[in-house]
């Protein structure tokens, strides 16, 4: 699972990038959007809505915008009739692609994806094709000064987490889905500040290639998720800490 939490440290500093040509305000309201449609417009009451309010508001996204987006989403105001879709792909070397978009369009959506695969070698692949190699799980993500790696093993694997990863540069937290929340507020309650709490589709087994491979699917991956309407990109591409020092420095 290393390559899950070096890949979000990419995404993180990317976002700094997106923001200030408002590509992530977008995803972030279209997620918003989609939450509230789902499960009403109470954060409190609609758990979803509540991590993609925080995600936005760690992003410095302004409060109108987030209000705007809730009530796009709940009806009040008239929105984009989007969609959330989860497509399968493979990249080069047969590394496994989640490819999760909120689109108005899933024409273009899907036409866009298909082009950047084929551009970088990789393929679109049947639905089931890919998925069975992942499995749904509530995701954590701590920075060793966030919280007391002992105290949050603890805590989490009380509150229903069935895996904690401690690291130098990192400490996850890995739950079923049912259980993320209560494990989600078993760490506020300790004080732990997050990096990452979302969502996630986690492989179930890594696979590892050889540098020059590994910096051709990074790329793929993050072309991708260039992409206006991608959310997110799940992989099970592991990832050694002196390709990600190269891949960062040439991004």
């Amino acid at each position: 699972m290393s390559g899950h939490s070096k890949w979000s440290t990419i995404k993180r500093k990317k976002a700094a990038v997106d923001a200030k040509r408002g590509k992530l305000f977008t995803q972030l309201s279209r997620e918003i959007t989609i939450a509230a449609r789902e499960g009403g417009g109470n954060p409190e009451a609609n758990f979803r809505l509540r991590l993609a309010i925080d995600k936005a508001k760690a992003a410095n996204m302004p409060k109108e915008n987030i209000e705007r987006a809730i009530k796009r989403g709940t009806g009040e105001l008239r929105g984009e009739a989007l969609e959330e879709i989860l497509y399968e792909a493979y990249a080069p070397h047969g590394v496994a692609l989640i490819i999760q978009v909120l689109t108005d369009n899933r024409n273009r959506t899907v036409a866009e994806v298909r082009r950047v695969l084929t551009r970088q070698g990789g393929t679109m692949a049947e639905a089931g094709a890919v998925a069975w190699q992942f499995e749904r799980k509530g995701y954590i993500a701590i920075s060793p000064d966030g919280g007391d790696p002992e105290a949050v093993f603890e805590a989490a694997v009380e509150a229903g987490a069935d895996d904690v990863v401690i690291s130098d540069d990192m400490i996850e937290v890995f739950s079923p889905p049912e259980t993320f929340a209560e494990v989600r507020q078993a760490l506020e309650d300790l004080g732990v500040k997050f990096e990452t709490a979302e969502l996630s589709y986690v492989p179930k087994n890594t696979l590892q290639l050889g540098e020059e491979e590994t910096l051709k699917v990074m790329g793929v991956i993050n072309a991708l998720e260039d992409l206006d309407d991608v959310q997110q990109v799940y992989s099970n591409l592991d990832i050694s800490d002196e390709v990600m020092e190269k891949f960062e420095a040439a991004s």
